[in-house]
């Protein structure tokens, strides 16, 4: 199935649940620096998956889909010292982290196929 647009990628809409569920969640941290570092690094992911798409050649498309993954890793790595913080509490540790980490597994596969 060829995609033609970015809203079209199911990890960009994946990307989208996981910003909205983080900007919920951290709406009242009082650490606005760590909730707002938090915020840029999931819409960095939805932001690098589009821009690469729309580069138009598979190689700038896959290094975008790159650096979305690390974005994911960030997220992840920063939502460890959120829990042990009290910034978030474990169930929403886990709702964030198992978003992250089924988004990197979507762009694994979406790598796989450029």
């Amino acid at each position: 199935m060829k995609i033609n647009k970015f809203e079209d990628i199911f990890a960009w809409q994946r990307a989208g649940k996981l910003t909205l569920n983080i900007y919920n969640i951290f709406w009242d941290c009082r650490d606005f620096g760590f909730a707002n570092q938090m915020q840029r690094a999931a819409i960095s992911i939805m932001n690098n998956i589009a821009e690469g798409f729309e580069r138009n050649t598979n190689k700038e498309f896959r290094n975008f889909l790159f650096i979305a993954k690390g974005s994911c890793a960030e997220v992840r790595s920063m939502l460890y010292i959120a829990v042990r913080l009290n910034y978030i509490n474990k169930d929403q540790f886990s709702l964030l982290a198992n978003q992250a980490i089924e988004i990197s597994k979507l762009l694994s596969g979406l790598i796989k196929t450029l």
